[in-house]
């Protein structure tokens, strides 16, 4: 454990943010799978967290062994990657299988260990790494809107193409993400207001296409439109989840019911990984259990900032941002769904919900920032490194 811990590099800070999510969402896991376990039919209460503490493990080694890469390596990785991650969404989108009774075509399963990997996930950091390495090799160019049009954001387009059909609230995201990122990173406003209208005119085509032709393609354009009327309109009647998260929110109140008390665990369809948050809250309490865990990311949030700041490179910079805000933007998501201020998304709560490509992909992005911030220490290391022509100078002296 010493020579782990002596290996160990990068912020601290976020070792020790990460490693406390990573724990307190072991009760929270453990007492939500009942749901699974007495509803859906699926193994116990026990097999849930020990499969979920396995994972947590498979994805500390991840964020171990990705820290221990120069980052400099990821900006050609995503070129590479690219390719084959649009491959990896056109078998998914044509072969894609249940998981835990949720729609298909989001997942593939991995052979001989029963997991199901959600390929959008693996893509969005991908895409994110990729669009920083563009902005970082024209930092100091001009920028042309038909040249750009072919070598960012067609990538970014198809991309986001085979993500559409099965899942719009991660394209959603993404597209945001990189908008973000691209203003940030001094792309001209201008052209992204054109990147943002065309987006609209695409989107608005899809549905258009998949009303008509239904059968043409797995969608799940009705699912939204649905979602979108029933949270616009007031009067109407609020789904299963959204009313049942908001029971399990009220009813925790200030203190909570206890550990393993919650009773809208029994009730609330995807307690463990869409909805933990409400059973967080419901068993312990708005003081402890909501403001513990928006804390947590607040925190992250700040070290992901400081070490954008610290980063020595416009590459690092870009990096660390394009992986590490969407963290934060897909909590932030998951806590507004669960209090009914977003439209229900399915997005989980990054490193306390259950769920292997969630956690899998979020150590890896964390594994990235971790990167460039032990880059940065080994850079201070040398810098402060005693020159013997410095110290034959004070000896003479």
């Amino acid at each position: 454990m010493k020579k782990i811990l002596k290996n160990i590099e990068g912020d601290r800070a976020i070792w020790a943010i990460v490693v406390f999510m990573a724990l307190l969402s072991f009760m929270p896991v453990y007492s939500a799978s009942t749901n699974l376990v007495y509803v859906a039919n699926s193994g116990t209460t026990t097999y849930h967290l020990v499969k979920h503490v396995i994972l947590l493990f498979f994805g500390f080694l991840i964020i171990y062994g990705v820290h221990k890469v120069p980052y400099r390596y990821f900006s050609g990785g995503s070129v590479l990657m690219l390719p084959l991650v649009v491959v990896l969404l056109i078998v998914t989108l044509s072969k894609g299988t249940v998981i835990g009774g949720a729609n298909a075509s989001r997942w593939i399963q991995i052979p001989f260990i029963g997991v199901g990997f959600q390929t959008s996930t693996l893509a969005g950091v991908v895409l994110m790494i990729f669009v920083a390495r563009y902005l970082a090799k024209n930092k100091e160019k001009t920028i042309y809107f038909k040249e750009s049009l072919w070598k960012l954001w067609l990538p970014v387009a198809i991309t986001l193409a085979f993500i559409l059909p099965a899942n719009f609230s991660t394209t959603a995201i993404i597209f945001s993400m990189v908008l973000l990122l691209t203003f940030l990173g001094g792309y001209p406003f201008k052209y992204l207001a054109s990147i943002i209208g065309m987006g609209i005119v695409a989107l608005v085509l899809f549905v258009l296409i998949a009303k008509a032709f239904p059968n043409a393609m797995h969608n799940r354009v009705d699912t939204w439109i649905s979602r979108i009327e029933n949270f616009s309109d007031k009067n109407a009647e609020e789904g299963y989840q959204v009313e049942k998260a908001k029971i399990a929110i009220a009813s925790g109140g200030l203190q909570g019911r206890g550990p393993g008390k919650s009773v809208q665990k029994n009730f609330l369809p995807q307690s463990s990984s869409d909805f933990i948050f409400a059973i967080i809250v419901e068993e312990y309490g708005l003081i402890f259990g909501a403001l513990t865990v928006i804390l947590m990311y607040l925190l992250l949030l700040i070290r992901i900032l400081v070490a954008a700041k610290k980063a020595t490179t416009i590459f690092a910079t870009l990096l660390i941002i394009g992986v590490g805000l969407p963290i934060i933007f897909q909590a932030i998501i998951n806590m507004a769904v669960a209090v009914n201020l977003f439209p229900v998304t399915g997005q989980t709560l990054p490193l306390i919900s259950s769920g292997g490509t969630s956690i899998w992909m979020t150590c890896f992005a964390i594994g990235i920032i971790l990167s460039v911030t032990a880059e940065k220490e080994k850079i201070i290391d040398i810098e402060n490194e005693d020159n013997p022509l410095d110290i034959l100078h004070e000896a003479i002296d």
